[in-house]
């Protein structure tokens, strides 16, 4: 690294393949949102509810969509922070050659500091993401399941594993992009 405050030819190579693979993941839970907006939550032929008491409620399903709208937000906010810091790492440079005009790609000495607090808001992006869509699957699985007050070992089933892998997988992505935002 250079110490003028300019990330490497090198490092910005890896930095380009960690904005795509921010961009690819934020795509497939795009996906995800995508149908699980698709699907029509008050459908009664659709659930496994057959105590009336234990039927999710109309801000449930409110609920639902709104974390979906949510979720899709904070991943499309994420890929394009994550795309316009791409943009500014790779620019494309005329050179002529023999009077024809052709493109190199040549990569960009940007500001260190400038990297990594784009990097930090596309984290944060993402992982708003996958909370928001943890909290719209929960909505689902009350929908589809019942409500937590009825105590369904099914329910919990569903929810706990949910409530435990998600944010551990986000603690361990949060201490990633904390040790890379340090270095």
């Amino acid at each position: 690294m250079e110490d003028n405050g300019a990330v490497s030819r090198f490092g910005t190579r890896i930095h380009i393949t960690a904005l795509d693979g921010i961009i690819h993941v934020n795509s497939l839970f795009t996906i995800a949102v995508f149908i699980g907006l698709a699907w029509q939550p008050t459908d009664p032929n659709a659930d496994f509810v057959d105590d009336p008491t234990c039927a999710a409620t109309v801000k449930i399903a409110e609920d639902l969509v709104v974390f979906h709208v949510y979720s899709f937000s904070s991943f499309l906010f994420s890929s394009i922070i994550a795309l316009g810091l791409k943009q500014v790492i790779r620019m494309v440079k005329p050179v002529n050659d023999n009077h024809r005009r052709i493109f190199t790609i040549e990569v960009a000495h940007i500001n260190r500091t400038a990297l990594r607090i784009g990097y930090l808001v596309s984290a944060i992006g993402s992982a708003s993401g996958c909370i928001c869509l943890m909290l719209a699957l929960i909505n689902m699985v009350q929908i589809k399941l019942g409500t937590f007050g009825c105590g369904s070992i099914h329910i919990y089933g569903a929810v706990v594993p949910l409530l435990i892998l998600v944010p551990s997988a986000l603690l361990f992505y949060v201490c990633v992009v904390f040790y890379a935002f340090t270095r």
